[in-house]
């Protein structure tokens, strides 16, 4: 659903959205099973494409569509701040709920069913109207409208089921609230990754099995030779939902499995599906999703110390327009959100650049795993094409929206990075297994 429902959700359940390797352009790193000769193939550069004027557009609406979403953040706390809105639904969650862990779970799920409301539009637009009018989407308006209900509600419930912890902690620790707060996140984003795949994330679509078992067993290969046994390989329906194409490695320990979009089965070859993969693998066999929650942890607690400050900066000065005197009131949640975005807003670029780190050790380690240059460029492409990506972006869009490599960079280091050939030292030896002399 829309991302301040979830920015809540994450804020009152200990968890503010971590930078975690993301795939809004499904990864990319070779594939094949790790080839020790090269062929005269897979020394022949691929160039660049040039995007197509449906995709030039596409960029350029959705940079003008991602600032005015930023403005909404901001505008719509802010409203409910100045107008007294939030005084007066907490006034009425206490009237309802009279006891204080009842009227804080009451005033977020009124707070949510609010912003749903105010937000609605502008979801609606952006994710349907718009990815359908790029024939970037298929979903159906029923689906997308009950989808789109089910994450919100899924924020709202978590939400008010655990909002009363931080406003605790800042009943009993005023001054330290925001350090107690940070080192909450840490266990509760691993319980996050660990539950996810199983208990949300089915909720959205179907998963099941591969249906091409000669594929399953060379992802498996692939998998092995990573490090990472005991897989389990999901299907997910995701064509009924949308044209674009990704995959991912989810979960920690038993719920730990590969997951492919149907529509990237359909649209790859075999190569580069392991491409793909070999990517995703390195996301999880180089750590980077305990890496990312500790630079969330980090980013957490700069940020919440922000609130802190500049929360009890504001509230001395407008507290009588506010409806309330002290961050410990259950009201001030829109204005934790407004200074949270503002955070956001200043240290997303770090998290950003963070990311883009962690995407290209991920395609580095894809390409020793695999050694198929060619195989991992030409999937970048496809990529380009079938999510009406552009190859370089400006620098507005990297620097805060920018959570990935470029494809442009990307395919030119699929077509220049060959140590194995030079004779150099591989940087992920010690991570990948000997290929299987076992027939296929």
């Amino acid at each position: 659903m829309n991302s301040r429902l979830l920015k809540l959700a994450l804020l009152l359940t200990l968890l503010l959205s971590p930078p975690l390797p993301a795939a809004e352009s499904a990864p990319a790193a070779p594939s094949v099973s790790g080839r020790s000769t090269l062929i005269a193939e897979d020394l022949t550069p691929v160039p660049v494409p040039q995007p197509s004027a449906l995709a030039v557009r596409y960029h350029a609406t959705g940079n003008w569509l991602w600032a005015l979403g930023e403005l909404w953040s901001l505008l719509v706390p802010a409203a409910l701040l100045v107008s007294g809105g939030s005084a007066k639904l907490r006034d009425l969650a206490h009237r309802i709920g009279r006891r204080w862990i009842f009227t804080v779970g009451i005033y977020v799920l009124l707070f949510c069913l609010v912003v749903f409301l105010l937000d609605l539009p502008l979801h609606f637009y952006r994710g349907y109207v718009r990815q359908h009018a790029y024939g970037l989407s298929n979903q159906s308006l029923h689906k997308w409208f009950f989808n789109s209900v089910k994450q919100a509600g899924i924020a709202a419930a978590v939400s008010a089921l655990f909002a009363w912890v931080p406003y605790l902690l800042i009943l009993r620790s005023p001054r330290r609230w925001w350090l107690f707060t940070t080192i909450l996140t840490i266990p509760f984003l691993f319980g996050v990754v660990l539950l996810k795949p199983i208990w949300v994330d089915p909720l959205f679509n179907d998963f099941g099995p591969m249906k091409d078992k000669a594929l399953e067993h060379k992802i498996l290969a692939l998998a092995e030779r990573a490090g990472i046994n005991g897989s389990r390989i999901y299907e997910v329906n995701k064509s009924v939902d949308t044209k674009a194409v990704n995959a991912y490695v989810t979960g920690l320990l038993g719920t730990k499995r590969i997951v492919l979009w149907d529509t990237l089965l359909a649209r790859l070859e075999n190569d580069e599906v392991l491409v793909v993969m070999g990517h995703e693998m390195g996301h999880y066999v180089l750590g980077h999703v305990p890496r990312s929650i500790l630079l969330s942890s980090l980013i957490t607690l700069a940020s919440l110390f922000w609130v802190d400050r500049a929360g009890r900066w504001l509230l001395a000065r407008a507290k009588a327009r506010f409806g309330f005197d002290q961050l410990a009131d259950v009201a001030s949640i829109p204005l934790l959100l407004l200074l949270l975005q503002l955070a956001s807003l200043a240290l997303g670029p770090v998290a950003n650049a963070y990311s883009r780190q962690q995407e290209h050790e991920a395609d580095r380690f894809a390409l020793e795993i695999t050694r198929a240059n060619r195989a991992a460029a030409l999937t970048f492409v496809k990529l380009q094409e079938e999510n009406l990506g552009i190859p370089r972006p400006g620098f507005v869009y990297r620097f805060w929206r920018g959570s990935h490599p470029s494809i442009g960079e990307r395919i030119d280091f699929c077509n220049t990075y060959r140590p194995w050939a030079e004779g150099r030292p591989l940087h992920y030896s010690r991570w990948i297994g000997p290929e299987s002399t076992a027939p296929q």
